[in-house]
């Protein structure tokens, strides 16, 4: 059987200390240069120990301060069904209230953006037509839980009260009830769940560390004529959020 790597080794000796209540939550940890030697590995090595068990969440980095247990942080449930569309009011913001949490947004609308290539395959159109791009952060007690990029044809919103996903009279109304204002009835949605490592850029967004798991999740609504109007790439923290999928059931 193969030999552990040493990091690995390393990272469950840590975990151990901390199931053993050598280190309490909010303590720091001794440097890297100590645990390395009270170990009898290099300091590389610790690092890269320590980097796994912040990516798990076990662990905390904090930036000129040095490497701490992590405070027991309880993970915030995001459901995923079609059956949660509403005509008012935010599933984002149920599932927070459900767990004690005030659930909000900050986004930012890009319009007349050229599709990326993988965006125009997902929506059916040509690379390079333009959409609307929205960006969103989403906050659990004003910390970000969520991040979400959606994109929609501009050329199927141009011109009516609903171009802007975050403006005018329907804001926040969100993509199905959007697009009943214009006629259109979103009659399903795809989505494609996948683990990944964050990116830089969304590991500092989210607070997490570069290349933490994260789920990533590749969403399209369609129309009941089977044409593309939404999607989105949603990326959830995996150590700070639990999905959970509800399947409705017609009778």
């Amino acid at each position: 059987m193969p030999e552990q790597p040493p990091y690995l080794r390393i990272a469950d000796e840590l975990r151990r200390r901390i199931a053993e209540h050598v280190w309490e939550p909010g303590d720091r940890l001794p440097s890297r240069a100590q645990i390395g030697q009270e170990c009898g590995v290099g300091e590389n090595v610790v690092r890269r120990a320590q980097e796994l068990l912040i990516s798990q969440g076990v662990l905390e980095g904090r930036a000129g301060s040095g490497t701490y247990v992590a405070e027991p942080r309880q993970r915030v449930r995001v459901v995923r069904s079609s059956a949660r569309e509403q005509p008012e009011g935010s599933p984002f913001r149920a599932d927070m209230k459900a767990v004690g949490k005030h659930g909000d947004w900050e986004s930012r609308t890009d319009a007349k953006v050229p599709a990326p290539a993988e965006i125009a395959v997902r929506l059916g159109i040509a690379e390079g037509e333009l959409c609307v791009r929205t960006s969103y952060e989403f906050l659990a007690d004003g910390r970000p839980v969520q991040l979400s990029t959606s994109w929609e044809p501009y050329d199927l919103t141009a011109g009516t009260l609903v171009v802007l996903p975050e403006g005018g009279p329907h804001a926040g109304a969100g993509v199905v009830n959007r697009m009943a204002v214009i006629g259109i009835t979103v009659s399903h949605a795809v989505e494609q769940p996948e683990p990944r490592q964050a990116t830089a850029e969304e590991a500092s967004l989210l607070g997490i560390q570069k290349a933490a798991l994260v789920t990533h999740i590749r969403r399209t609504y369609y129309s009941d004529q089977g044409r593309p109007v939404e999607t989105a790439d949603i990326v959830v923290p995996a150590a700070h959020c639990e999905i959970v999928y509800e399947i409705p059931i017609n009778r």
